[in-house]
C-alpha cells in the first residue's frame, strides 16, 4: 500500500480507500471478509456515506479492535436511522443519525466529520443557518470530531467553504469524464475551474478524497462510457492520483473479488495505468495543457517532466512548498537538452520544450 500525508492533520492516509455503498448490499459474512482483507492490505480510510445502514454494524464488529489504526469519514446530513440512506438538513435528525452511527461503529469519535453534499450555495447557507455547522464545530471542540471536511460535486461551492479556512479534507467527484465536461449531472465545473480547485487544495494542504472514480461504473463499459470507449479501473485510479491535492481514491467495493482486483493496481505495469488515451476525447480547452500523465517518458536526460510541470503549476497557484519540492529534484528544467522527445510523445500536444525554458526561467529567478 502507498500512503500520502494530509498536511493539515498529519494523518497518513492510504491512496486506495474504500467507498461503502456497494458493500452494504453484500451478505454480512462476505462484507466482513472483505473488510478484514482491506485492513490487512493497508487500506485505512473509509467513507461512510453508504446506501444502507446495515454495513455500520459490520464495520463495528470487524474494526473495533483496530479503531485507532483507521480513519472514518462520516457525513453530517446522511441519515441512517431508518435503515436506508436518507438526506437531511434537519439539525435534530442529524444529531440522532450521528449518535446512531457512532453506536453502530462501536466508537466514540469521528476522524473526519463532513458537511454532507454541499452542491449549491444555498446548501452551504442552510448548513450555517440551520445549526449543522455550529454542531460540528462544537463536537470538534469536545474532541468527538477530530477534523472537518465537506463533500461536494461543485467546484464553485467547494471554493466558498474553503474560503473559511475550516476544511481539512474535501470529498469531490473526479474522473476524466467530469474533468472534461463529458460526464453526467455530477460532473460540474469546466476544466479550468476544476484544475484550479485541485491546485488550491494542494497549495493550502487540504486533502481530497475522491468519489465517483468510475462515474458509477459508466467509464468501465464502452456501452455506457460518454466517450464511446471503456477505460479501466487502473487508468481511472492513476488519472485521479496524478491530480494535485488528491490523497485517496474511494471506489465502491461489492465483495472480496472486487477488492482483490483493485489491490492489483499496485502490482500493475505502467502501461496498464497509462491513461493517455483520454487525449483522443478531451475537449479543445485541454489542448496544450500538461495533465501530468507521464506519457512523455522516458526522458533521455532523466527529467521527471510531469513533476517539473506540476511543481511549476502549483508555484504559480501560490504553493510556497512547490518551489522547495522543485529544488529537491535531481534533474531540473535547465537540464533539458532540447531533444524534443517529450513534445513528440505528449498526447495533449504540450510544447514541453517551451515549458522547460519557461520553468527554468521562473525558478532561476
Amino acid at each position: 500500500m502507498e500512503y500520502r500525508i494530509n498536511r493539515k492533520t498529519g494523518d497518513k492516509i492510504s491512496v486506495l480507500g474504500m467507498g461503502t455503498s456497494a458493500i452494504a448490499m453484500a451478505e454480512e459474512k462476505e462484507a466482513a471478509k472483505t473488510l478484514e482483507k482491506a485492513f490487512e492490505e493497508g487500506i485505512n480510510y473509509y467513507d461512510m456515506a453508504t446506501s444502507h445502514g446495515s454495513c455500520f454494524q459490520v464495520f463495528g464488529k470487524v474494526m473495533r479492535d483496530v479503531r485507532e489504526k483507521i480513519f472514518y469519514q462520516i457525513h453530517f446530513g446522511a441519515d441512517y436511522t431508518k435503515g436506508a440512506y436518507g438526506w437531511t438538513t434537519d439539525l435534530e435528525t442529524v444529531k440522532r443519525s450521528v449518535d446512531w452511527q457512532l453506536e453502530a461503529l462501536k466508537t466514540d469519535y469521528i476522524d473526519y466529520g463532513f458537511l454532507h453534499c454541499l452542491d449549491e450555495e444555498a446548501d452551504w447557507k442552510q448548513h450555517k443557518e440551520g445549526g449543522i455547522l455550529q454542531y460540528l464545530l462544537r463536537l470538534r471542540e469536545q474532541g468527538v470530531v477530530r477534523h472537518l471536511g465537506l463533500s461536494s460535486h461543485t467546484p464553485a461551492t467547494a471554493e466558498l467553504v474553503l474560503d473559511t479556512g475550516l476544511p481539512d479534507m474535501l470529498m469531490l467527484s473526479i474522473n476524466p469524464a467530469y474533468d472534461y465536461e463529458c460526464g453526467d449531472e455530477w460532473g460540474k465545473g469546466n476544466v479550468s475551474e476544476r484544475m484550479r480547485l485541485y491546485q488550491r487544495c494542494e497549495t493550502e494542504g487540504v486533502g481530497i478524497s475522491v468519489m465517483k472514480a468510475f462515474s458509477g461504473g459508466q467509464l468501465l463499459d464502452a456501452k455506457t462510457s460518454p466517450f464511446g470507449r471503456a477505460l479501466t479501473a487502473y487508468q481511472c485510479i492513476q488519472y485521479i492520483l496524478d491530480k494535485p491535492g488528491v490523497l485517496t481514491v474511494l471506489p465502491g467495493v461489492r465483495d472480496h473479488a472486487d477488492l482483490e482486483y483493485l489491490l492489483g493496481f499496485f502490482l500493475a505495469e505502467a502501461k496498464e495505468k497509462d491513461y493517455a488515451v483520454i487525449s483522443s476525447f478531451a475537449p479543445k480547452s485541454a489542448e496544450g495543457k500538461c495533465v501530468y500523465c507521464d506519457h512523455c517518458q522516458p526522458c533521455p536526460e532523466g527529467l521527471a517532466i510531469a513533476l517539473i510541470n506540476k511543481y511549476y503549476d502549483l508555484a504559480l497557484a501560490g504553493d510556497v512548498l512547490a518551489g522547495e519540492h522543485y529544488k529537491s529534484l535531481e534533474k531540473k528544467a535547465d537540464d533539458c537538452i532540447g531533444c524534443g522527445h517529450c513534445s513528440q510523445r505528449c498526447p495533449f500536444h504540450v510544447d514541453q520544450l517551451g515549458r522547460m525554458r519557461e520553468i527554468s526561467g521562473y525558478f532561476g529567478r
